[in-house]
């Protein structure tokens, strides 16, 4: 599509950017980093991370480092590490040097942790989870000292060192740093450094046993690649205060300072990683890649664009607090990408066969049709018209109500860069007394354009012809919730309990006009008068035809902005 950028505003993160460059912080440098778990799927929230670590990085000609925090082997795979290198490649961005990963330094980790031991700044704890928990306090209350937090430097290496050989089994002892167990933040009441987990790691397979948690790694990773603005969600804001602790003992050579900014939040979407696995876990989703999910790989499937979730993501901007983005935003940012760059093509998806009287058995004219008015290069394609079409089911009326300007009997329309057709007759299934058929004739002189003596009509319809009709299948998809806001709590009631029922509707038995049948699977057109349809990257190939519905032509949101009330995002 058509990569028309929106002009990103300014923000906080590029004013402390700015004001870093301007006082030579860093010796002038801009590294950045997106630091995904490779535990699932990338969502459009994410797609919000990576287009503001990468974008800062390219503005400012600095360079934004992919790095798996990859310290959990019992949740990770590769599966996800290649899928998050396709997501972030497609949307536009590449990552400086090779991706990293945490894994790259357990060693170094490792030998960091037994420094804070040595340091009499960590120690082993052989309390249970549930233990530590009970001991670590609450808002109110400060925490109780475990009755371990007092053992001998040596014993504590010990300890650590017969961890790693593996001796002790999962959750027997963990290593915990020592801070304050009565600190106002709980997450400095002697936070978990390592745990045991004998697993294998989709990376260093079964060379360790011993993993560290994601708060002491995340910061030391930073500081080993020299990251000079760590950028996280909002959500780890109290866990800043941990990540500065850890680099202020190790006191490593390069230090990074973390900024929080808001994450996304998209009515009638849910963004947890946990929820969106238990769609596609419990079966309620076709996969990660199902068009109605919010991952970049089922929008991709969908039909969005990289350039139309870029310029979604500049539109929302960065913020210090947290909101909601109304849906219709992102729609209505695919809607104008698509179009400007959509082929415009005929489809009818419900049809209803119209036989031409007056139009000769056998003959065939060629119709001139417009690929893209919005882009005149685009050119035109030749369209079949023959004695037997179908039009949308819809389209026919035999009793119109008031204010419905399609067919009916007796009346007259144009038929999409072809002839004003009047309807003649009505045939009807004996059985049913369903309409099974249309009889119509044509007037000649309006091939392509108005009646020559004047005559004006109401209403243009797209067809296909009959006799070169391709037969599809298509799936229109609507937003996957009923609610604005299905992860507020009600009671009784979880998240799954607001799914939309009528998210997916399949329609076999589709026309679509004859250039469809070399459509590329991933090519995203204009139904004429319908809406966006991608051809199904997965399904779509030679001999069968997949459709599934981008968008519709609808925008509420273009409604908003040309009424001079811009929706709060």
């Amino acid at each position: 599509m058509a990569d028309v950028e929106i002009k990103a505003p300014s923000n906080f993160i590029k004013t402390i950017i700015e004001e870093d460059l301007a006082t030579g912080k860093h010796g002038g440098r801009v590294a950045t980093r997106f630091p995904p778990e490779p535990n699932g799927y990338l969502h459009i929230g994410h797609a919000k991370s990576i287009c503001l670590n990468f974008g800062l990085a390219r503005t400012y000609n600095g360079t934004c480092n992919l790095r798996f925090d990859d310290t959990n082997p019992t949740k990770e795979d590769v599966e996800y590490v290649d899928a998050i290198k396709e997501d972030v490649r497609w949307l536009g961005f590449q990552w400086h040097e090779e991706e990293h990963y945490a894994s790259d330094y357990f060693e170094q980790l490792y030998n960091l942790a037994v420094r804070l031991i040595k340091d009499g700044k960590a120690y082993v704890d052989s309390l249970n989870a549930d233990e530590i928990r009970d001991f670590r306090g609450t808002l109110t209350e400060p925490g109780k000292a475990s009755p371990f937090r007092n053992r001998s430097v040596e014993e504590n290496l010990d300890l650590f060192q017969r961890m790693r050989d593996g001796e002790f089994d999962d959750g027997q002892h963990v290593l915990r740093a020592k801070i304050d167990m009565a600190h106002p933040n709980i997450l400095l009441r002697d936070p978990t450094l390592y745990r045991i987990r004998k697993a294998s790691h989709h990376r260093t397979g079964d060379r360790w046993c011993i993993y560290p948690m994601y708060d002491f790694t995340h910061c030391i990773s930073d500081a080993i690649e020299c990251i000079t603005h760590s950028i996280c969600t909002l959500e780890f804001e109290n866990n800043r205060a941990l990540y500065d602790w850890v680099l202020d003992q190790l006191g490593l050579p390069c230090r990074p300072r973390q900024y929080e900014f808001a994450r996304l939040n998209l009515s009638y979407t849910v963004l947890s990683k946990r929820k969106l696995i238990q769609l596609v876990s419990e079966g309620l989703m076709d996969g990660w890649d199902d068009p109605r999910m919010p991952t970049i790989c089922g929008l991709r499937r969908r039909g969005y664009t990289p350039e139309s979730i870029r310029n979604f993501c500049e539109r929302i901007g960065v913020a210090k607090a947290n909101s909601v983005v109304d849906i219709a935003l992102l729609e209505h940012t695919i809607r104008e990408d698509l179009n400007r760059g959509a082929a415009r093509m005929m489809a009818v998806l419900r049809p209803l066969k119209v036989v031409i009287e007056n139009f000769p058995e056998g003959k065939v004219e060629e119709l001139e049709a417009v690929n893209n008015p919005e882009d005149p290069a685009a050119g035109t394609r030749m369209v079949p018209f023959s004695r037997t079409l179908y039009i949308e089911q819809e389209d026919f009326r035999e009793d119109p109500p008031k204010k419905y300007f399609r067919l009916a009997p007796g009346r007259e329309v144009r038929l999409r860069y072809a002839f004003f057709i009047t309807c003649t007759g009505v045939v009807k299934d004996p059985a049913t007394g369903e309409i099974v058929e249309l009889r119509c004739t044509y007037d000649p002189a309006t091939r392509g354009g108005d009646a020559p003596d004047g005559r004006k009509v109401k209403a243009t319809l797209h067809w296909v012809s009959a006799e070169h009709a391709v037969p599809a299948q298509v799936r229109l998809y609507d937003r996957l919730f009923v609610k604005p806001d299905p992860d507020a709590t009600v009671e009784g009631k979880s998240f799954k309990d607001f799914l939309n029922p009528n998210s997916i509707e399949i329609l076999d038995g589709c026309k679509l006009e004859p250039a469809l049948a070399q459509a590329v699977p991933g090519t995203v057109y204009q139904f004429e008068r319908l809406g966006y349809f991608c051809a199904d990257a997965k399904e779509c190939g030679e001999g069968c035809l997949v459709f599934n519905r981008t968008v519709t032509l609808k925008d509420s949101w273009a409604r908003i902005e040309q009424a001079g009330q811009p929706a709060k995002v």
